[in-house]
């Protein structure tokens, strides 16, 4: 087995990307490299069913899964209170400040908030590993940052399944994005973090199917014994942010039953799936992205069932994103936004989410005390089985109770927010604030194919005006003119890329699975 190992300048890069570390990489790609792909190509088998019209419904097969008797082993001392989750990119600062927040929880991104570049990829694994070890500080300036005596538990969000790490290949090909960013981790940092009575802790994304959670479950015992650390030391949460995998939830926790830390409702990315599965069917045409919110019937039932499931068998249900951003300089935004944020938060209580994610330190205490009240002295409601809900595939497809309001401002919007972000992207920063919310891969991958399901469609807007490439192609140049204010676009390097990459996802005549497929060509030749 040869390895072949990018260079890298990152301060620390010779401790993550030691020869014991790469080896136990390589060891994991020969073990799991030929399921990943076979699982990959099931993807591909699936989505032609869609294509022709098949629709995803409970498994005939795993009903004996459903209707046993079984539950997931038992949570570590520290996971059996999540009730405020803050989610965050692996810069320096960040992981430090995110560690400090007050959050129960912080998920360290190398997937939908990170850009990843080589030095971002490295940069993140020496972070954390300084942050397990209570070593990492930053100095800015004037002002230093240390972490507080009490930080948040750490998990850390590999990327999914689909993607491949370029810059490390063994015997000729590149290795699973996910297996490296597990793997690096767990390798370096198990033993320490058991010896500091935690664990190595995960979060899991884009799972389509519970095979594709088998494999987790393997990769995760694979490590433990060839690491020597306890059985069911590793945990995860998977984030149910496909509709495949909503069909599938007690299968998916049954996979993880030894190592399972419950379900994470991904409502970004599970609005993104619903076009991408869907999207030759004018049935699924959704609204503006607005529109789509947690009170729509096919996202309620959701997150109910999403409750129901993990509570049933004894597993944590963690609630979704609130990507706000509260301002520090015009307090009328927060006026206008924090009651909405709060309204969410106590549905989400009301449903039975045992806590809820947010983007944004300064939510933190918001968050909280919505919980506080709900939860009171309890660490959780696992105990509140949900039995009062039935919900069908019918419910988990009625994409039409979203409506149909398609706006002239809905466009702009999409349009506005996915070229920005893919320049963000482009940039090597992966989480972006634009108009006073938190946008990542997965708001920008709702943009961008909302755009291109309503040209399929050849969808109206509410105003009357037609949604054909004509009519996005005038859209574009007048967002591009606001973007720049009349400034150079030299000032901007990537914009025109961005562009560029934003018209051929939301005008080709294919969709494209994922923009960050294509996007990693355009950004390894930006950080090469």
């Amino acid at each position: 087995m040869s390895i072949d190992v990018a260079a890298s300048s990152v301060a620390g890069a010779n401790r993550v990307l030691t020869a014991d570390a790469l080896s136990f990489v390589g060891e994991l790609h020969s073990r799991f490299e030929e399921t990943r792909r076979s699982l990959m190509a099931s993807r591909t088998r699936r989505q032609e069913k869609f294509d022709d019209g098949e629709r995803p419904d409970f498994l005939a097969h795993t009903a004996e899964i459903r209707n046993g008797d079984w539950k997931v082993a038992d949570q570590p001392v520290e996971l059996r209170d999540r009730r405020v989750e803050l989610t965050g990119p692996t810069e320096r600062k960040m992981v430090i400040n995110a560690l400090n927040s007050g959050a129960s929880v912080f998920m360290a991104d190398f997937e939908d908030a990170n850009s990843p570049t080589w030095k971002n990829m490295v940069e993140g694994q020496v972070n954390l590993s300084d942050a397990v070890r209570r070593i990492i500080d930053f100095d800015e300036g004037s002002r230093s940052y240390e972490l507080a005596q009490a930080t948040a538990t750490l998990f850390v969000r590999p990327r999914g399944w689909h993607l491949v790490e370029r810059h490390l290949e063994v015997s000729g090909a590149p290795v699973a994005g996910a297996l490296f960013d597990a793997g690096l981790y767990v390798f370096g940092n198990a033993s320490e973090l058991l010896s500091r009575e935690s664990g190595p802790y995960f979060y899991l994304p884009k799972l389509e199917s519970h095979e594709e959670a088998r494999l987790w479950n393997d990769v995760f015992v694979f490590c433990e014994d060839r690491l020597g650390i306890p059985p069911r030391s590793i945990k995860a949460t998977v984030l149910i942010e496909t509709i495949t995998a909503a069909f599938e939830m007690e299968e998916i926790l049954y996979e993880l039953r030894d190592h399972s830390a419950g379900l994470n409702a991904g409502r970004w990315d599970y609005i993104f799936s619903i076009i991408k599965k869907f999207r030759h069917d004018p049935a699924f045409v959704l609204p503006d992205r607005s529109d789509v919110g947690m009170r729509v019937p096919f996202m309620r039932a959701y997150a109910e069932a999403l409750v129901q499931a993990c509570h049933r068998r004894g597993a944590p249900a963690i609630g979704g994103m609130s990507a706000f951003i509260p301002s520090r300089r015009d307090p009328t935004v927060n006026e206008r936004a924090l009651p909405v944020i709060v309204e969410d938060k106590r549905r989400e209580g009301a449903q039975g989410f045992d806590g809820a994610w947010v983007a944004h330190p300064d939510l933190v205490p918001v968050v909280r005390e919505v919980f506080d009240e709900i939860l009171g002295d309890r660490p959780n409601q696992i105990d509140r089985l949900r039995e009062d809900v039935d919900i069908s595939a019918d419910d988990l497809l009625d994409v039409t109770s979203a409506g149909r309001n398609i706006t002239d401002d809905g466009l702009r919007a999409n349009i506005a927010i996915g070229i920005q972000y893919i320049e963000s992207w482009l940039n090597g920063q992966g989480a972006v604030g634009l108009f006073n919310l938190m946008e990542d891969t997965a708001t920008a991958e709702i943009s961008r194919s909302q755009i291109w399901q309503w040209i399929r469609h050849n969808v109206r807007t509410s105003e009357g005006r037609s949604v054909d490439r004509a009519r996005v192609r005038t859209t574009i140049e007048d967002e591009m003119k606001d973007i720049l204010g009349g400034n150079a676009a030299t000032d901007r390097p990537h914009l025109d890329q961005a562009r560029m990459l934003f018209e051929q996802l939301v005008l080709a005549d294919e969709f494209v699975e994922f923009m960050t497929v294509p996007g990693s060509v355009h950004l390894n030749t930006a950080h090469a």
